[in-house]
Order: structure tokens, then C-alpha cells, then sequence
């Protein structure tokens, strides 16, 4: 909410006291460089030494033309409003900038606020095109923010109706963002502010020692009568008065001077040589002094006034590359405020604001205007990317990688950024949620695959333990058959049985063991008579001619050692055992697998006849 500023009505002292210590809405538009009337270097100025303009007698006369229309106005302003209009000077502080507005008028509500302008065809011509020149609404947005007022009324006034014309303003959120903006940077450059040497008065050439006049004539001897002598030590003082390097407005205004005061004396000496030539007597020693003469005073105004140009040209060079260095140093400190380089490049005419100026000082002028007006800009922008950036934190939180692209989205707009940062952490998690949905899918689909497989093979391994059972009393018959030609040697051991393959092939051909009755006492021999009508024929094969039967199935020496384990056999052994290899293979000697059993047994033989053999 504003302050009143009691006892202080517009004009008084302590409204100018007021004035001095404020930024003030009729400055608005100076603090910005787009005043028609005072140019931001002299609103510092002010500001910084207290010292204004005086107000002089045409300038007070349309001052008082301004107030008397005011005072006409106000009936007609309060019927097209509707309310009454009551004068008021208030004062605010926003975001650290003390801000003053002095109202033609306000309602008792705060709501609505008036500005009046002396009837201007131009200013009539900007109200019926709907909108006004930032000189004008720069002012009123200043008002609306002191005033917290929904809209103003402005009018362009004689005083009379008909010559009234008015136009409803509200404001507009990027003018009042250019107008903060602008307020806090002329807050800055005012805080820095170096007061100039005090402003010179208007340039004029200093006066120079005028060269002597040209005199020449001719005596009666017809000889050359003339001062040319020291008129050349004249000239030659003369140009080396003459600036060779201007700085200064000052140092132009007197090279241009002496440039034209030797184009004079080009012209004097062509008018005395003319004047000589007339009484025609012998010049010859004349005619070459003056040529030389001109000669100096033409090449001399020439060069100076290439020098001349050339200079201006040069220093219009500097000022605005001051300006571009002072700019580009100002988006340095922005984007270290911002902590990276997040500054776009945003458009900057110092080129374009020279154009036209001819002095020194209204081409500084003009490009601290432009400067002015590209930090502002400039503030703007810096302003709503740190806007952003704080959004960014907040929001993103933790899908901060979602936005690697951070330099160039902070150039939206908040509303934009918030949406698109939204938008893009509901992407992610939707394709984060079809992402895990996925692994779990095939994760699934793996441990489906897997009990597959699993049921897979405990179905072949069912099979196969079938297959196994299926064979377990044909392979429980081998076993004891084995166990029951070990028996048997040892029997034959004991019984005088033939021991030797021959005589158990010979004599006993075939075996029976009872599985159901154990090892001890079961074992029977039966001499096959070759009809097989024993009883052991009806469910054994017995050995065909008394060999046993060769399946082709052979067996090396590790294959033997593994049945025999711990027992280990060579070939050697083997031979003295009565069995010799059927095949060799590589270094690898094959032995039929039919003769396991007699192996067996010829070994058990071996071992017992050892028993025999005293120690």
C-alpha cells in the first residue's frame, strides 16, 4: 500500500525535497533512455548532486497552460470515469526502489487513477491509435504500481470538452516488468556514479592572430613591391597553431576555423597576384613566391581537414566501442550472478543510436542511453532465467537429468517452463513404469522358461531312473554272476574245480545265483549237455560251444582298472592271467568286455594260490 506525502502539494519545497530522494513517475521514461525531454546521463546527473535545470520564463509559461488545463479538465475526466478525482503525491517501495507518483487524480478507492497532458496533436493521434509512446506509459505504469489502481484514465486537454480526448491505460505485465527493471538498473548506475567535469559551454573557435594582409604592386621601375616575406613567416606560424590531433570539441571547432582562414588567404593571394599582373611589369620572382605561397595554405587546409574528419571518425569508433565493452562486461557479472553462461545474445545497436550525432558529448549521450536500455533489457532476461532456474531446482528435484538442455529452456517463460517440466517428468515416469513392467514381464517369462526346463528335465530324469529300474535285475544278474564266478574259483580253490578259463569253460559252462538266498552256499555248478534242458537254460543263455558269447564290446586297460579298483592290472599281468589284447589302438590295447567275469576270476585264482606260498 502507498504513503501519503502530507504537506507537500505538487510545486512546494518539500515536494521538491521529496522529488530528490524518489524515483518519480515523470522520470520513468529519462531513467530509461526514452525521454523527449531529458536524457538519462542528466537524470543521473540530478540525482547524483541534487542540482536541476532552472525552469525558465517559456518553459514556466506552458507549465502554467498545463495547470490551467488540468484544473478544466478535471469535471470532464470525472464524467467520462464516473467518480471524483481527488490530487494526491504518494510514495512506495518495491523491491527496494523508493518510488514516488504525483496523481492529477485518484478515487477514494484506489481503483482508478487520472493523467492529464496539454492538448498535443501528436499525443491526440497516439490516443485515438489505442495506445501511447513509451514516454507516456512508462509514467502511467509507475503510477499503477505506486497506486496499486486497476487502470488510469489519460487525457489529452484544453480544458474544453471537444477539445478533450481521452484513453482507459491498465497495465501490461511486460512494461511493468520493463519498468522495475529499468528503475533497479539506474538504481546501480547511480550508486556508481562519477561526476563528469562540469558540461563546457558551446564550442567556439578561439581567435587566432589574423595573417597580415597581401599586399603587392609595382614601383615606377616596374620592380615587385610586397610584403610577401613576412607574410610566409605569418603563414607558417599560423598552421603550426592549427590542432594536429583534435580530442576535443573544442580542438574541431579550431581546426575547422584555420581551415577556413587559410581558404581566405588562398583567395587573397590569387587576388593580389591578379592585382600585381595588372600593372604587367617583371613578377616572374612574385608569381613563383605566391604560387608557393597557395600552394602551402591549399595542401596545409586540405590535410587539416582530412585530419579532421578522420579524427571525429575515430572517436565516434572509441565511444561506441566503449559502449559494446561496457555492455559485454555487464552480461559477464549477469551470468556469473547466474553462476553460468546462460545470457543469449540479445540485440544491441550502438551503431545505429550514433547515427545523426555530430559532438563529442551527444555521441557519448547517446550511447549511455543505448547502454542504459540494453541493461535493462538485458536485467530482464537474467531476471527470468533465475526465475527459472529456481523452478528448475524445485520442481525437477531428482530428475534433474531430465534437463540437460537447462541453457537453453531458462529462456522461456515461467508458465511455458513449469509446464514442460511437468510434461516431462510424467514422460519419464510413464516410460519408467512401461520400462519396469518390462523386466517384469521378462522376468517372468525367464522364470516360466526356467521351470520349463526344470519340469523338463525332472521328466527325463524320471524317464531315465525308469530306464534304469526297467534294467536293475538284468544288471543285478550280471553283478552276482560276477560275484558267483569269484565264488566259484574260489571253490575250485578249495574243491579242486577246474580253475583255468579252459577248465571252467571246459568243464563248467554256466552259472546260476539265487539273488533271494545271498552269496554264501548258493552257487551251483551245472554242466550244460548242450540240449539246454537244464534248469537254468529255460531263463540264461548259456555259452554257445562253452565260450561265452562276443558282442563286439571291448574294453582298455582304465576301463578294467576302474572295475578292479583298488586292484591294478597291466597288460603284462594280464597276459600272465591268460589274457592277451583282441586290438590295439593307438598305444591303447583292447580287451573283449565278455571276459570281465573270467578276469575276475583268474585274478581271485591268483590270489589264493599265493595264500599257499609260505612268507
Amino acid at each position: 500500500m502507498y504513503t501519503t506525502l502530507e504537506n507537500a502539494p505538487q510545486g512546494s519545497a518539500a515536494w521538491h525535497a521529496a522529488r530528490a530522494q524518489h524515483f518519480c513517475a515523470s522520470e520513468a521514461a529519462a531513467a530509461m533512455g526514452l525521454s523527449k525531454y531529458t536524457s538519462r546521463d542528466q537524470l543521473l546527473r540530478q540525482k547524483a548532486t541534487g542540482l536541476t535545470e532552472e525552469v525558465n520564463p517559456a518553459k514556466q509559461r506552458l507549465f502554467d497552460a498545463g495547470h490551467e488545463a488540468e484544473a478544466l479538465a478535471r469535471p470532464i475526466a470525472e464524467g467520462i470515469a464516473g467518480t471524483e478525482f481527488y490530487p494526491v503525491v504518494a510514495t512506495r517501495e518495491v523491491d527496494g526502489l523508493p518510488l514516488l507518483a504525483s496523481f492529477d487524480g485518484i478515487d477514494l478507492m484506489d481503483e482508478v487513477i487520472w493523467e492529464n497532458k496539454l492538448l498535443n496533436q501528436k499525443l491526440v493521434q497516439q490516443v485515438q491509435a489505442g495506445d501511447l509512446d513509451p514516454h507516456y506509459y512508462l509514467q502511467l505504469e509507475h503510477q499503477l504500481l505506486v497506486s496499486g489502481a486497476a487502470r488510469a484514465l489519460f487525457t489529452t486537454s484544453d480544458g474544453t470538452p471537444e477539445g478533450t480526448h481521452s484513453l482507459w491505460y491498465e497495465s501490461k505485465p511486460e512494461r511493468r516488468a520493463q519498468l522495475i527493471a529499468g528503475w533497479k538498473q539506474f538504481q546501480q548506475d547511480l550508486a556508481a556514479y562519477q561526476a563528469p567535469a562540469p558540461k563546457a559551454a558551446a564550442v567556439v573557435a578561439d581567435a587566432m592572430e589574423s595573417l597580415p594582409a597581401v599586399s603587392l604592386r609595382l614601383d615606377g621601375k616596374l620592380a615587385v613591391i610586397s610584403n610577401l616575406p613576412d607574410f610566409t613567416t605569418a603563414l607558417r606560424a599560423f598552421i603550426k597553431r592549427i590542432p594536429a590531433k583534435p580530442e576535443t570539441d573544442q580542438d574541431f571547432a579550431n581546426a575547422e576555423s584555420a581551415c577556413k582562414a587559410l581558404k581566405r588567404t588562398e583567395d587573397a593571394l590569387t587576388a593580389g597576384e591578379d592585382a600585381a599582373l595588372g600593372e604587367m611589369v617583371d613578377f616572374e620572382a612574385m608569381r613563383r613566391q605566391v604560387r608557393d605561397l597557395k600552394d602551402l595554405a591549399r595542401t596545409t587546409r586540405l590535410a587539416t581537414e582530412k585530419l579532421v574528419a578522420a579524427r571525429k571518425e575515430q572517436i565516434r569508433g572509441e565511444i561506441v566501442a566503449s559502449g559494446v565493452a561496457r555492455y559485454q562486461a555487464h552480461i559477464e557479472s549477469l551470468n556469473a550472478s547466474l553462476g553460468r553462461n546462460y545470457m543469449p545474445r540479445l540485440p544491441v545497436d550502438f551503431g545505429g543510436a550514433v547515427k545523426g550525432k555530430r559532438t563529442v558529448e551527444s555521441l557519448r549521450g547517446a550511447v549511455n542511453d543505448e547502454l542504459a536500455r540494453a541493461k535493462i533489457a538485458a536485467g530482464e532476461v537474467a531476471q527470468n532465467i533465475q526465475t527459472n532456474l529456481n523452478l528448475l531446482r524445485e520442481k525437477a528435484g531428482a530428475h534433474a537429468f531430465l534437463f540437460a538442455d537447462t541453457a537453453t529452456i531458462v529462456l522461456k517463460q515461467p508458465d511455458d517452463l513449469s509446464m514442460l517440466v511437468k510434461a516431462r517428468i510424467a514422460e519419464h515416469d510413464a516410460a519408467e513404469v512401461k520400462r519396469l513392467e518390462a523386466e517384469r514381464e521378462k522376468i517372468r517369462e525367464e522364470e516360466q522358461a526356467k521351470a520349463q526346463r526344470e519340469a523338463e528335465a525332472k521328466e527325463a530324469q524320471r524317464k531315465k531312473d525308469e530306464e534304469y529300474l526297467a534294467g536293475a535285475e538284468q544288471r543285478e544278474q550280471a553283478r552276482q554272476a560276477e560275484i558267483a564266478w569269484a565264488v566259484l574259483a574260489t571253490r575250485s580253490a578249495r574243491d579242486e574245480i577246474p580253475t583255468t578259463p579252459e577248465g571252467l569253460r571246459g568243464g563248467y559252462q554256466r552259472l546260476w545265483v539265487a539273488p533271494e538266498a545271498g552269496v554264501q552256499g548258493v552257487v551251483s555248478a551245472h554242466k550244460c549237455d548242450g540240449n539246454h534242458g537244464g534248469p537254468m537254460c529255460a531263463d540264461h543263455e548259456c555259452w554257445n560251444g562253452g565260450e561265452p558269447q562276443d558282442t563286439g564290446e571291448r574294453v582298455n586297460l582304465t576301463a578294467i582298472n576302474e572295475r578292479f579298483a583298488p586292484i591294478q592290472l597291466t597288460s603284462v599281468g594280464l597276459a600272465q592271467l591268460g589274457f592277451e589284447p583282441v586290438a590295439t589302438v593307438k598305444a591303447s590295447k583292447l580287451y573283449r568286455a565278455c571276459d570281465l567275469s573270467a578276469m575276475a576270476a583268474a585274478l581271485i585264482s591268483h590270489l589264493h594260490a599265493l595264500e599257499a606260498v609260505p612268507a
